[in-house]
């Protein structure tokens, strides 16, 4: 592992002189070189209005309204996708719409995004205006399938277009050709956001509540279902991402959140008044999750729309086993996985290739995701896992590395290659894809070849990038809060980390694997400080021989009996 420090100019900095030096020094090696783009107000947020196509859904959302058509919200079947269906049927609802409901494909028998099997489906219920959430930019046929039976349809998505666009009515996504809204970064729920605020806008100009005697919601009242699904999705968390989720938890600490998102936090042991934006991503958003890897993401909509606390308690529970379940699928996937990778030849240098593709028959489809993940993390390498589907068909699910945009890899590979692959899409770091399992041996060496021609040597060592060392007098809970104010912190903006010697005064293993370490910065062997190591092989640790270590950490607050103490969580250790 390649421990380095982030680069950063000292000189590039335009700051309030009261921030304080460690935030200044942070920020810059974030790219952020002034005090504005620190803004984390709604007011700073971009208006609608660059939003292409974001007019014309508004009118045909005006008209839908005046003629009260029947609306059926499509979505994706994860936490984005639950967050960006619960968003609209709630708001829709409360701008007067009176036919509004949800419908989101189960994963396993119709597969992602609009399909023409899931408009048959929908058509069922005979919605007169669909409108996709998390997804449609890539539903060519079912849009077209669509527009034959008569019903209109409203493409929000944030995905990355392919080369065709499909004939929707209207398409919001700041990801397509020719839109000038100022980020691409939006998640779904973002994308869903912006329209329902142009909307009540509109609505509000022309007097609709009024005249119609309905109270004007506040779209500011929704936040916090946005902070969920934009945490969750894991997208870059640009100045206006982070305003978003800023303003969020700002809700949900305060107590102003749905009922389902605060009983997953009660399920998940969370304390709503300290919420970080870590804890929407690693507590709420997997067990939100757990029902549309494993069984049907309608469970974790109705846990976020319902107004009953009671209710939205019985479903986080039914989603807090599902989770746990899954873990238990994930845990053996996991096993399986290091076996394949084990017996993978390495190359003269004792490297694994460049990228891997893993696949064994009985993996379970809703999970392949998390398991390229988990074996991307260990192995740096861009990782493809597959399921068998059905009709003889493998769904892979992909994880990048920096250096590697795998949705515009799995372009190449299909345009050098013709009929190789199904069907494709994603970003740059996450992707999703189909193809015959026949294929699977070839596509792999495609795959293979492609990341090569891609990647450097240096791209493929595995790095922890830091903030540096602190100082003595930094390492205190006045740091730890300083820093966990100063976020939110995510994907492409990540949360502060720091790196330094340390000496052992006491180790033991907590729980399965953890390493609880009582540690003394080696520059004041005095001072005892808390850590504790998560997920550590138990067959390395304690090790009683060590006497010093290098570590790679964060600076937590722990709250234990109602006492708060500064802890280390350290995600690397190395003996000295």
């Amino acid at each position: 592992m390649l421990i380095e420090a982030r680069a950063f100019d000292p000189d590039l900095g335009n700051f309030d002189h009261q921030l304080d030096p460690l935030l200044q020094r942070i920020y810059l090696a974030r790219g952020i070189t002034d005090q504005a783009a620190l803004q984390r107000q709604l007011s700073c947020l971009p208006s609608p209005s660059s939003l292409q196509g974001i007019d014309l859904a508004v009118a045909l959302l005006r008209e839908a309204l005046a003629e009260q058509k029947r609306i059926l919200i499509v979505g994706d079947f994860d936490a984005d996708g639950a967050t960006s269906s619960a968003l609209m049927v709630l708001a829709l609802t409360a701008m007067g719409y009176r036919h509004v409901d949800f419908l989101v494909p189960n994963r396993f028998d119709y597969g992602y995004g609009l399909t023409p099997e899931i408009v048959d489906l929908a058509r069922e219920s005979q919605p007169q205006l669909l409108i996709t959430v998390d997804n449609g930019i890539s539903s060519i046929d079912g849009v077209a399938h669509a527009n034959s039976l008569g019903m209109q349809v409203i493409v929000t998505d944030h995905h990355l277009p392919g080369a065709e666009l499909p004939a929707a009515a209207a398409i919001v996504n700041p990801n397509q050709p020719g839109c000038q809204f100022v980020s691409k970064n939006l998640a779904g729920v973002g994308v869903a956001f912006y329209l329902l605020s142009a909307l009540r806008g509109e609505l509000r100009d022309s007097n609709w509540f009024a005249d119609n005697g309905i109270a004007e919601p506040s779209m500011a009242s929704w936040l916090d279902l946005v902070a969920l699904g934009t945490v969750a999705d894991v997208v870059p968390l640009d100045q206006i991402n982070r305003a978003l989720v800023h303003q969020g938890l700002l809700r949900i600490r305060a107590g102003h959140c749905r009922p389902g998102i605060a009983a997953l936090l009660t399920i998940a042991g969370k304390n709503p008044q300290r919420l970080v934006a870590t804890d929407l991503g690693f507590a709420v958003g997997p067990r939100l999750n757990a029902a549309g890897r494993l069984d049907d993401i309608s469970l974790g909509i109705q846990c976020l729309l319902t107004n009953d606390p009671q209710q939205a308690m019985e479903t986080a529970r039914q989603l807090d086993e599902l989770n746990q379940d899954r873990k238990i699928i994930e845990q053996d996937m996991q096993r399986e996985a290091l076996a394949i990778v084990e017996n993978i030849p390495l190359s003269l240098d004792g490297e694994v290739p460049a990228a891997l593709c893993l696949f064994q028959p009985e993996w379970h489809q809703g999970v392949v995701g998390l398991l390229a993940s988990r074996i991307k993390e260990k192995f740096h390498r861009p990782v493809i896992a597959f399921a068998r589907a059905e009709d003889g068909q493998l769904k892979g699910s992909s994880r990048s590395i920096p250096g590697l945009h795998i949705r515009d890899a799995l372009d190449s590979v299909a345009a050098r290659n013709p009929g190789l692959i199904t069907k494709f899409g994603g970003h740059a770091m996450a992707a999703g894809l189909t193809l015959d399992e026949d294929n699977l041996p070839a596509f792999e060496l495609a795959f293979q070849q492609q990341v090569e021609q891609t990647l450097s040597a240096d791209d493929l060592q595995a790095k922890l990038v830091t903030d540096g060392e602190l100082q003595d007098e930094q390492m205190s809970m006045y740091t730890a809060q300083l820093l966990r104010d100063s976020g939110p912190w995510g994907q492409l903006f990540p949360e502060p980390c720091f790196e330094g010697l340390f000496l052992i005064k006491q180790q033991r293993i907590v729980g399965a694997n953890h390493l609880k370490l009582v540690l003394a910065p080696q520059s004041d062997p005095r001072r005892e400080l808390d850590g504790i190591c998560f997920n550590v092989d138990i067959a390395e640790w304690p090790n009683h021989q060590a006497q010093s270590v290098r570590c790679v950490y964060r600076l937590d607050i722990n709250e234990y009996r109602g006492q708060e103490n500064l802890q280390l969580l350290i995600q690397y250790i190395q003996v000295c």
